[in-house]
C-alpha cells in the first residue's frame, strides 16, 4: 500500500477481506482489472534452499526467495505497470487488486470484489507466472473427502475388529487405477486424481481404527463435472463393498483482517477462445514489447480465474514473469528484468484495451 500510495495511485485501501485496491485512469468508462496475489505456500523444507526463502536474495539477475515467482513478481509488475499510465490519459480505468487466500481457497478474494465491493471489470489479467506468454485457460478443481468407517478392538486382538485404514487402502489402489482412466480434452489436457492426505482416528495407537480419512484432488478437464467425479469414487466403493462415504470439502477461510467466507471446494474449468479479442490484444502487446511471439497456452495450476471466468463470465487471461515450474518449489525464483518488461506490458496492455484521449 505505502509503495501505490507513494506512486499516486488513487484510492489505495484495504478492502474487507484484505485485498489490497488502487486506482489509475480516467474513473469512468471500461474497467480493466489486474489481479495477482499475495499470499504464499508455507516453506516446507527450509534446508533444500540454496538461497533464504525469506532473504529476497539477488543472485546473477534473479531475485530469489518463497513467493518471488508465485505471484511477486507479477504483483510488482503491475505495480510499476501502472506507475507507466500515471501520464497516460486513458479512456477507462485500471483497478489493481492483490487479493488474500488464493493458495487455500482460489476465487474467494474476486468474489468479494466483484460480489461484494462492487468493482465490475470489462476484463481481468492475473499476474501469476507464464514465463511472459499467454494462459487462456486451466482444469477445474474439486477437493473431495473420502471416510472409512471399521471396528475398534485392541491391537492385540485384530480379528476383532475391523481395520478402517485397511479398508481405506483397498479403496487408494481403486483410486490409483481410476486415475488413468479419466477424461481428456485436447486443450486443457487430461483430468487427474490424487490421494494427498491420509489420516486415521483410534484412542491409543493400541487399538485398531475406526475410521481413516482421504483426501483426494482432482482437477477437471472439460466434459468433467462435479457429479461425474464423485459418482466414480462412489463405483469404486461399492465395488469393493467398504463402509464409506465421499463428498466435497468445505472452504472456511477467516482472513488477517477477520473476514470469514463457506463455500463448497468446488473451482470450474475456464477457457478463453484463441482468436477472443483479449487473447488477441494481450498477444500484441507483448509482442510489440518483447519482440517475438508469445505462447498461448494453459496454467496447470488453479488460479482466480476459476471465478472471474468460470463463474462470472469475465473475459480473463494470465500473464506473468516467472517460470511456472518455480512456484511452490525450493529456491523459487524471477528474473528481474523480466519483471521490468511485464511492467511495460501491462501498461500496454491497459492502452489498448480502454485507449487513449
Amino acid at each position: 500500500m505505502v509503495e501505490m500510495t507513494k506512486l499516486g495511485l488513487r484510492n489505495v485501501h484495504v478492502d474487507q477481506a484484505g485485498s489490497v485496491i488502487g486506482w489509475v485512469g480516467a474513473g469512468t468508462g471500461p474497467l480493466l482489472m489486474l489481479n495477482s496475489h499475495m499470499d504464499t505456500v508455507r516453506v516446507s523444507s527450509p534446508d533444500t534452499w540454496h538461497h533464504a526463502p525469506f532473504g529476497a536474495e539477488i543472485d546473477r539477475g534473479m531475485l530469489y526467495g518463497l513467493g518471488a515467482c508465485d505471484a511477486k513478481g507479477g504483483l510488482a509488475a503491475m505495480v510499476y505497470g501502472a506507475k507507466l499510465l500515471q501520464d497516460v490519459k486513458l479512456k477507462g480505468d485500471v483497478a489493481l487488486v492483490f487479493v488474500v487466500q488464493a493458495e487455500s481457497c482460489e476465487g474467494v478474494a474476486a468474489q468479494v470484489l466483484i460480489e461484494e465491493e462492487g468493482i465490475h471489470p470489462d476484463w481481468v489479467v492475473l499476474g501469476q507466472s507464464t514465463d511472459l506468454n499467454i494462459s487462456r485457460g486451466q482444469r477445474g478443481r474439486l477437493e473431495m473427502r473420502l471416510v472409512t468407517y471399521g471396528r475398534s478392538a485392541h491391537a492385540a486382538c485384530p480379528n476383532l475388529g475391523n481395520n478402517a485404514i485397511y479398508a481405506a487402502a483397498r479403496l487408494v489402489f481403486g483410486l490409483e487405477l481410476l486415475a488413468g482412466q479419466l477424461g481428456d480434452d485436447a486443450f486443457l489436457g487430461p483430468g487427474t486424481l490424487a490421494v494427498t492426505d491420509i489420516r486415521s482416528s483410534a484412542s491409543s495407537r493400541t487399538v485398531i481404527p475406526d475410521r481413516c480419512e482421504l483426501i483426494i484432488d482432482r482437477r477437471l478437464t472439460l466434459g468433467e463435472n462435479e457429479t461425474m467425479a464423485l459418482s466414480e469414487v462412489r463405483r469404486i466403493i461399492a465395488r469393493e463393498g467398504i463402509e464409506a462415504q465421499v463428498q466435497v470439502t468445505d472452504c472456511e477461510i477467516t482472513t488477517y483482517t477477520g473476514y470469514t467466507h463457506h463455500k463448497r471446494a468446488f473451482y470450474p474449468a475456464w477457457v478463453m477462445a484463441e482468436d477472443h479479442p483479449l487473447v488477441i490484444t494481450a498477444a500484441q502487446a507483448i509482442r510489440a514489447q518483447t519482440k517475438r511471439r508469445p505462447q498461448i497456452g494453459r496454467w496447470d495450476f488453479s488460479s482466480d480465474g476459476v471465478y472471474t471466468a468460470g463463474v462470472a463470465g469475465i473475459p480473463t487471461v494470465g500473464f506473468g514473469p516467472g517460470d511456472p515450474r518455480c512456484a511452490h518449489a525450493a529456491d523459487e525464483h524471477v528474473r528481474l528484468d523480466d519483471v521490468c518488461t511485464a511492467a511495460e506490458v501491462y501498461a500496454r496492455m491497459a492502452v489498448e484495451l480502454l485507449g487513449m484521449e
